[in-house]
């Protein structure tokens, strides 16, 4: 991911860099899922960054993101490899 940073633009701390479940709300009130989304949060300010390529590919420019959480695929990950 070209766009992506390890520390906030905002408080300079470092983010959590991972996937996310998301949903973007669109100007004509529609809301669109994507799941699995590469980006980084900020514990501090409660914000996420997605690459900026990423969010233009995915015609999502005029969206806002509304909600995000860690996706399940990380967590099972997670769990997979401490379980080997």
């Amino acid at each position: 991911m070209s766009g992506l940073r390890d520390r906030c633009p905002s408080c300079s701390r470092r983010l959590i860099i991972t996937r996310f479940d998301t949903t973007f709300r669109l100007p004509d009130r529609t809301e669109r899922l994507c799941f699995g989304i590469p980006g980084g949060l900020c514990e501090d300010c409660h914000q996420l960054y997605i690459d900026p390529e990423l969010i233009e590919l995915l015609d999502l420019g005029d969206g806002r993101c509304v909600f995000a959480i860690e996706s399940d695929i990380v967590l099972q990950e997670e769990a997979w490899s401490s379980a080997d």
